[in-house]
Order: structure tokens, then C-alpha cells, then sequence
């Protein structure tokens, strides 16, 4: 771990770290410090997160010991009923091209939260990630294993920005992206508006009706992220919290509920709860897939859902000898980055933000080098799902930042990549709680991963060991076995403060390039 008395900042790569922890170092705020890393995160990791991309946030304000929640995912054009996809005899909404592609809320997230939590003037947030766009960056090895990934070569635009010479660069190789300059240039002078109702809504506009989609001005220059109530459970004492729907924070808290009736193996990795908590999380995931929606369109079910007692219904439900291939949902009346920072006050940004599959929807803004995101993806086309298709609805979101404190202890945490997200946070959870790891080894340590709730299909890192492997394939699952540290299972950090001493500590996932940095210190000239 990284312990401090002053402020650090984890993230997935070690420039964004740095730049954050720079920020810190100025005088800037947690919120602040976030801002920048993520910044710097779109340009030297493009192909998962960007301006392109959505944002969720929780945060804990240390003077008033309040935990805020804002949710800044885009919503559908105007012109997405389900009747537009339908009647081009479409099963599903498209997972790339512009049809995919929702208005990206990031920007205005970022610009939310700086107005009530940022110390810094708004335009030194970006000087980084200008820099690093303009003058260039090494590739570092996760972010070059992402760039062969097909959907960079999606259009000609992305081919220009992102295959500069026919092919994508070498690990090691210096790139550019002078569009995403420009871009940020404009938000760091004009803020938000310059996204949603100036050149780079433009932009936005003019590639989209290039290729044939419906977004509009109004679209754009309409849209405003919201904040809201975070949801929480409490787990051995800790209390555990997410971000309400439509995202799929829910599901973590489920599975937490559902674990929390079993006595805790000797290790994380011991055959029968690791059992455990694979059945847990198949009854939580057919859940949130029957019931989450934008909770401005469908009514969610959410403290139904999370009491007690309907999780004693659904826990009597697991078989301790025998894995379950078919769950239903109870019955009750994505590629992502993750980053956390706490300044030397306390406060805590936990902090994640995605283009959603890798590079998103395959479509770049002519002319400002990021890509639209593809989130539009996560709709349904079925009429009577509580996520079909709906103008200016969200559509269901799997990114996730968490939080949980205990006594003086306070933890802003999270564990990217699609669906793993709930999952990997309940196992995180239990890591701390149940077998006293540290934050460190508490990301470290083993996972298994799991796309939905039904089948029993299940992917484990070859650590847990072969004899745990064997256990399993008795109880009746089929386990899939990735190397020791698979970046499959999630790329996590996270932070936490002793509020008692006020000391705060940091990690990052081996599973990434990052690092969690600390503010470095001034010193008189």
C-alpha cells in the first residue's frame, strides 16, 4: 500500500496518477486531482474511456461527513423510440456505429462536480492531457494490448486518428492525438457548453448525420447529469455503498446480502465459499437484469430488492453441494476506467468513466480525436423489459464506483469491466470484511468473473489453485482458467483514510499499468 498523510491518487496508469497527485500538490481538491486523471486517462487509454464516454461518481464531502452521488450517463436522441430500430428489422439495438451512440455525459460530470467540490480554477485541470495529446506519449502495455482490438479501424476517422501509419503503434512507440488537444483546449477555456453547444457539439453533429444517425442539437444542448440518493447495505458491519439505478451498483449489494447468511471459508479462496459466492451473484444478476431501468421511466423495486428478509428467501435458494444452471429472478411485489482520490482533508472522489466497449462505438468525432461511446447498446428492443428503448431515456449502465466504511475507516473503491463490476466489488467487500486483507491484497487477491446469471460456466485465475479448480468442476461448475493476474477479472484501485489518525493509504490492481501516487511535496524554492 501507499501510506500517506496527504493526499494519492490510484488510477490504471501511471500518467494519470501523477498528474492527479500533481493537482493535489497545487492546493487542488480530490475532485479536482479526478478531473485531471481522468483527462489524462482519455488520451493515454483511448480506446476504454474519454470525453466520449459517461461518468459516475460517488463522493464523500469530509466537512460535512456526507456521501454524494451523481449520475451522469447520457440519455437516447429524441428520435430512438423502439419503433426506429424495429423498423429496420432489428433484434437488438446496434453495439457499434452511430446508432449505438448516446449523448456522452462526461463533460457536463466533470464540470458538476468541479462547481461544488473543485478548489482549482477550472482550466488548470487539463494542462496534462493537453500536453500529453499535443506532444505526445509512449504506449504503455495494457493500452497498446487494447489498440488491437478490430473496432479501432470502425471508420475512416478512427483510422486516421488512431492507425496513424496503416497499423496500431508498438508498445513503446510515441503517439499523438492533436484533435483531442484542440478538443480539450475547448473545454478548458469554454467548459461544458464547448461540448454540448459549441464547435465540438458540432462536430458530434456533423459526423453523426455523416453516418446517418439522429442526434440532434437539442439532444446535446438539453442534456444535464443528476445527482442522487446513493443506495447501501450493510455486510459484517460495514456499511456498503453504490449508486442507485439504472446502473448496476444494485447487484453488488444484492450479492452481498445474499453471502452475508453464510459463514465465510478460511481463505477467499476456499472451494465451498468461493461456491457460495457464485451462486450469490447468478440470483443477484437475473435480478438486475429483470428489473433495472431508468427509474425516471420504470418503477425499481430497489428497497424491496435490498432488504433482509428477501434476501433469506433467495439465499434458502443455493445449493452448498451443487451449482444451479438456470436462475430465475426473484419475485417482489462493460470497458471501463476506474480511478480514486482522496486529498489531504479526507475527502474521497470514487470515480469511473467509460466509452463502454472497448473504443466505444467505433465512431470519432471528425476533427476532435475521441470516440463516441456505444452505451446505446445496453437498451432492449423487447416492448414490456423495463429497459426497452425509450427518447431521452438512459439505458441500463454497468459502470460502478463503491464506497464502505467501518468505525474511522472510509473506502472509496472500484473494479472495472462490464458486467464483472458488481461481482468483483462484492468480492473486494468480503476481502476486507471477512479475511482482514489490506487494501492492496484486498485488490490483489484471486477473482473468479461471470458475464450473467445463467449457465455454469465460470472464469477463475489460475491462483485460486488446482485443487479449489477440481472442487468446483465437483460441485457442478465448469470453470474456465485465465492466467494468475487476468485483466478478465477487472482492473481495480482504491483509496481509504483513517479518519481517527488522518492517514490515508492507496492501491492499484496488478492487473493494470497503474499506480497509486501521492501528492508530492512543495518544497520552498
Amino acid at each position: 500500500m501507499v501510506i500517506t498523510r496527504d493526499g494519492i491518487v490510484a488510477t490504471s496508469q501511471v500518467l494519470a496518477s501523477q498528474a492527479g497527485a500533481m493537482i493535489l500538490a497545487d492546493g487542488g481538491s480530490a475532485v479536482d486531482a479526478a478531473i485531471a486523471a481522468n483527462a489524462v486517462l482519455g488520451v493515454v487509454e483511448p480506446g476504454m474511456d474519454g470525453i466520449g464516454g459517461d461518468l459516475f461518481v460517488l463522493y464523500r464531502d469530509a466537512a460535512s461527513g456526507k456521501l454524494f452521488g451523481l449520475n451522469a450517463a447520457g440519455w437516447a436522441p429524441q428520435a430512438w423510440t423502439r419503433e426506429y430500430f424495429t423498423a429496420r428489422k432489428l433484434q437488438r439495438v446496434p453495439s457499434a456505429g452511430i446508432d449505438s451512440a448516446t449523448v456522452p455525459g462526461c463533460v457536463d460530470g466533470w464540470q458538476k462536480m468541479h462547481q461544488r467540490f473543485g478548489r482549482l480554477p477550472w482550466k488548470r485541470l487539463f494542462d496534462a492531457a493537453i500536453h500529453y495529446a499535443e506532444q505526445g506519449f509512449p504506449l504503455q502495455e495494457q493500452a497498446f494490448a487494447h489498440w488491437q482490438n478490430k473496432r479501432v479501424a470502425e471508420t475512416e476517422e478512427s483510422r486516421r486518428v488512431f492507425l496513424p501509419s496503416g497499423k496500431p503503434p508498438e508498445m513503446g512507440d510515441m503517439f499523438r492525438n492533436p484533435g483531442l488537444g484542440k478538443a480539450l483546449r475547448l473545454i478548458a477555456s469554454e467548459g461544458a457548453r464547448a461540448f454540448y453547444k459549441g464547435e465540438i457539439a458540432r462536430a458530434i453533429l456533423e459526423t453523426s448525420k455523416k453516418l446517418g444517425g439522429r442526434m440532434e442539437a437539442a439532444d446535446l444542448a438539453e442534456f444535464s447529469s443528476e445527482w442522487v440518493e446513493p443506495i447501501s447495505t450493510v455486510y459484517r458491519g460495514w456499511r456498503v455503498v453504490e449508486l442507485p439505478p439504472s446502473g448496476q451498483g444494485m447487484a453488488a449489494l444484492l450479492m452481498l446480502n445474499l453471502m452475508e447468511r453464510f459463514a465465510p471459508g478460511k481463505s477467499t479462496n476456499q472451494a465451498g465459499w468461493m461456491h457460495t459466492k457464485i451462486e450469490s451473484m447468478k440470483l443477484a444478476y437475473a435480478d438486475l437484469s429483470a428489473y433495472v431501468g431508468d427509474p425516471k421511466f420504470v418503477r425499481v423495486p430497489v428497497d424491496k430488492l435490498l432488504s433482509k428478509d428477501y434476501a433469506a428467501g433467495r439465499a434458502a435458494l443455493i445449493d452448498p453441494r451443487k451449482a444451479n444452471c438456470s436462475v430465475p429472478a426473484g419475485s417482489v411485489s462493460s470497458d471501463t476506467t476506474y480511478l480514486a482520490a482522496v486529498d489531504r482533508q479526507g475527502n474521497i472522489a470514487s470515480w469511473i468513466q467509460s466509452v463502454s466497449g472497448s473504443w466505444g462505438s467505433g465512431v470519432v468525432a471528425e476533427g476532435m480525436g475521441f470516440h463516441l461511446h456505444n452505451r446505446g447498446s445496453g437498451f432492449r428492443l423487447d416492448a414490456s423489459h423495463p429497459n426497452v428503448v425509450a427518447p431521452r431515456k438512459r439505458p441500463f449502465h454497468t459502470i460502478i464506483p463503491g464506497y464502505m466504511e467501518k468505525d474511522e475507516w472510509q473506502i472509496g473503491f472500484g473494479i472495472m469491466s462490464g458486467a464483472n463490476q458488481p461481482l468483483a466489488h462484492a468480492q473486494f467487500v468480503s476481502n476486507m470484511a471477512d479475511h482482514g486483507m489490506n487494501l492492496q491484497a484486498a485488490l490483489e487477491a484471486p477473482r473468479f468473473t461471470k458475464g450473467n446469471s445463467q449457465g455454469c460456466d465460470v472464469t477463475v485465475e489460475s491462483r485460486i489453485g488446482e485443487a479449489a479448480i477440481a472442487e468446483l468442476t465437483k460441485l457442478g461448475h465448469k470453470p474456465q482458467v485465465r492466467g494468475e493476474h487476468s485483466a478478465r477479472m477487472g482492473r481495480g484501485n482504491a483509496v481509504m483514510r483513517n479518519a481517527r489518525t488522518n492517514v490515508n493509504y492507496g492501491a492499484s490492481d496488478s492487473r493494470a499499468d497503474g499506480a497509486a501516487i501521492p501528492q508530492p511535496v512543495r518544497t520552498p524554492q
